[in-house]
């Protein structure tokens, strides 16, 4: 999720089921936004008059997080679950995905939906912002209930060595289990986190070194919201996914990602899409052709009185579906697949203007696919089948 410059990087829950359920909800993306949860919101949203009442000025003035803005405007991880469970039952089948990889996971909403939708699943989730990771602590995984904290591992650590990662928790799940080991063993077996080192303990958080290699083995991996864009360097995108193929399981996994291109995404761009309390920005910048390269800034402007400028911002190496294919193929997938589906047309200056996506457009599986205005695609690879 956004690192300001830098990204290495972030309802009601269901059963686990067939993935065809839930195929109309599309999946997240920077500027595939989900669609409105409700009718009252879409009609707001269209209107764009909730700006200016004062329920509106009361929710800016309250000061929403960045991070829940930005799940607000990017994020459907009901969408990505469906599309991912139907990926793995399509090219492992066998058994039902339960266990998660979510790189780059920012404030792991999707990891946090994915322990929601069944409760034998458990998540892994990966990022370098702390401040993300430890704002998912607070304000998502709180919501999983029952023994969400226990199914989930958040790592805080760089993708590129996640042998390294340290595990992110609170510190209050620290003090209950040295409790019970005063409890069962005696208060001088009792290691409380009054006597950790001061630098492993910040605010009501705790960190520990952990081995990844001991965690049960990945069904799926998944990285999303154009994340290994961050990677610009071939060496370090094939070194990726070679972690990637290595965390998934033995008897069959998928890596899922996903990417956008068309002729937009090579020039300066401006989208915005209105929700019920505030607007979402996302500014592209010129794109340079000789590395690739393209900077993104998010903004949101909550009523006309407060903008987060550059809430969000990235610098990233546009790969082509090409460059991808042969660096997952490099480290060791057995096959890959390209679901892609057509975006609307930036050019048309309503689009522009107010960014939204059809709910009927879904992706289809291709093997060849002619450039347009605007797509978005997901890369479904293969591993241990």
């Amino acid at each position: 999720m956004g690192k300001r410059g830098k990204k290495h990087r972030e309802p009601q829950g269901r059963r686990g089921g067939d993935a065809s359920d839930e195929e109309d909800i599309l999946p997240s993306s920077a500027y595939d936004v989900p669609p409105p949860t409700n009718d009252r919101e879409h009609q707001e949203s269209e209107s764009g008059e909730e700006e200016d009442d004062d329920g509106g000025r009361a929710w800016a003035a309250a000061a929403p997080s960045k991070f829940h803005l930005y799940q607000l405007s990017v994020q459907s991880p009901k969408g990505d679950i469906s599309y991912m469970q139907k990926f793995f039952l399509m090219y492992v089948g066998g058994r039902f995905p339960l266990h998660l990889q979510e790189d780059f996971c920012g404030t792991a909403l999707l990891s946090c939906e994915w322990l929601r939708s069944d409760p034998r699943r458990t998540a892994i989730g990966v990022d370098l912002d702390l401040e993300a990771l430890n704002w998912c602590l607070e304000n998502n995984l709180n919501k999983v209930g029952g023994d969400g904290c226990s199914r989930i591992s958040l790592l805080h650590g760089n993708v590129l060595c996640p042998q390294e990662a340290c595990l992110v928790k609170h510190q209050v799940e620290d003090l209950v289990k040295d409790l019970a080991l005063s409890d069962k063993n005696g208060a001088s077996e009792s290691v409380t986190t009054n006597e950790r080192d001061d630098s492993e303990v910040q605010g009501c958080f705790t960190y520990a070194s952990v081995k990844i290699d001991a965690l049960p083995n990945r069904d799926i991996v998944c990285a999303f919201n154009y994340s290994c864009c961050c990677l610009q360097k071939r060496k370090d995108l094939v070194l990726y996914f070679k972690h990637a193929f290595n965390a998934l399981s033995k008897k069959g996994g998928i890596f899922v990602m996903d990417l956008y291109g068309g002729v937009s995404s090579e020039c300066k761009l401006h989208l915005r899409r209105r929700f019920s309390n505030f607007t979402y920005v996302w500014e592209q910048a010129e794109f340079d052709i000789i590395n690739r390269r393209t900077k993104i800034s998010l903004h949101f402007h909550l009523g006309k009185q407060q903008i987060i400028r550059h809430a969000f911002s990235y610098d990233w190496r546009l790969w082509s579906l090409p460059e991808i294919k042969d660096c997952l193929e490099e480290a060791g997938f057995q096959s890959i697949h390209v679901w892609i589906r057509k975006m609307p047309d930036t050019t048309d200056n309503q689009n522009s203007e107010e960014f939204t996506v059809s709910r009927d457009v879904k992706y289809e599986m291709v093997a060849s696919f002619q450039q347009q205005d605007a797509w978005n695609a997901y890369i479904v690879s293969v591993a241990n089948v």
